[in-house]
């Protein structure tokens, strides 16, 4: 894979001359380019930015996650990093907060904060649906948990944002496999129902497959939420893939509630009710149900 260089490098190496330089490379901060034709992604702009700062600054925030492999992060979000020196650098956010030794490591060669330092950083920002999005994400390529952001809270008591942060931590889940999900799990709980668990795993016959995974939902009731992008409704093998699935779980008692943009976006209440009225069908009784659906019908 093609990765940012150093032009100034490259040409005391005599790898290369000026003109092809210039020829085939685009130029992404000074003295830092990339080929021509090279998607510039958030991964390849973080290490940009870490050659332009000469190596001497740790990756933070976006572009330590990207740098972790996160994806969901859009590739004009600006480079940012922790450096204690330095000018103000256009496209690039430079943090000069202190760092602790064990906030930082070396991956890929390249200096970044840690998976719980960028939680945390990550997870202050102003924004909780969006916080929570983020660190879903980094949970899912990292595997951090909240257990490993937890006592950088006591490390650092003065710092903005950690009323949130205690809340959106709460709220993190690394088995969301895309922003819409963790949106969705999101409308569930904020309209006091339980934290759906997620990516349950459904043992069967599904079409060849042992089993069969649902998105989220409660599994001791057998009710589970399926988000749907655009090609489950559009794409012909997707959709008779799916069509066989739900029979496969219907016959093993699965109550499932498919959702699309459309409800997310604009009817998020019908999609709580729906799932209310599949959590009585299926013998829940708590509280919570009773007062959301009251007489409305989904």
């Amino acid at each position: 894979m093609e990765r940012p260089i150093l032009g100034s490098e490259a040409l005391a190496a005599r790898a290369m001359t000026r003109r092809a330089l210039a020829n085939r490379y685009d130029a992404i901060y000074r003295d830092v380019y990339l080929a021509k034709g090279v998607e510039l992604t958030a991964a390849l702009r973080a290490e940009a930015a870490w050659l332009f700062a000469g190596r001497q600054a740790t990756l933070a925030g976006l572009s330590a996650a990207a740098v972790y492999g996160t994806r969901w992060i859009e590739t004009g979000e600006p480079a940012e990093f922790y450096r204690r020196n330095g000018k103000p650098v256009r496209g690039i956010l430079v943090h000069r907060d202190e760092l602790l030794d064990d906030e930082t490591r070396l991956f890929t060669g390249i200096s970044v904060t840690t998976p719980a330092r960028t939680a945390f950083d990550l997870g202050r920002r102003r924004g909780r649906d969006e916080a929570v999005i983020r660190l879903d994400a980094l949970a899912q390529a990292t595997f951090v948990t909240a257990d490993d952001v937890n006592p950088l809270l006591q490390r650092h008591p003065g710092v903005r944002g950690l009323v949130q942060l205690r809340e959106v931590l709460g709220l993190m889940d690394g088995g969301a496999e895309s922003p819409q999900e963790t949106r969705t799990r999101l409308v569930l709980v904020d309209a006091g129902l339980p934290k759906p668990e997620t990516q349950i795993v459904v043992p069967g016959d599904f079409g060849g497959r042992s089993h069969a995974r649902i998105d989220m939902g409660y599994k001791e009731l057998k009710v589970g939420v399926e988000y749907e992008g655009a090609q489950h409704w559009t794409d012909p093998r997707v959709r008779a893939n799916d069509i066989e699935r739900y029979a496969e779980l219907a016959a093993l008692g699965w109550l499932i509630i498919r959702v699309g943009a459309e409800l997310l976006d604009r009817r998020p209440w019908v999609l709580v009710a729906r799932v209310c009225v599949a959590l009585r069908a299926a013998g829940a009784e708590w509280p919570v149900i009773a007062r959301i659906l009251g007489d409305r019908v989904a």
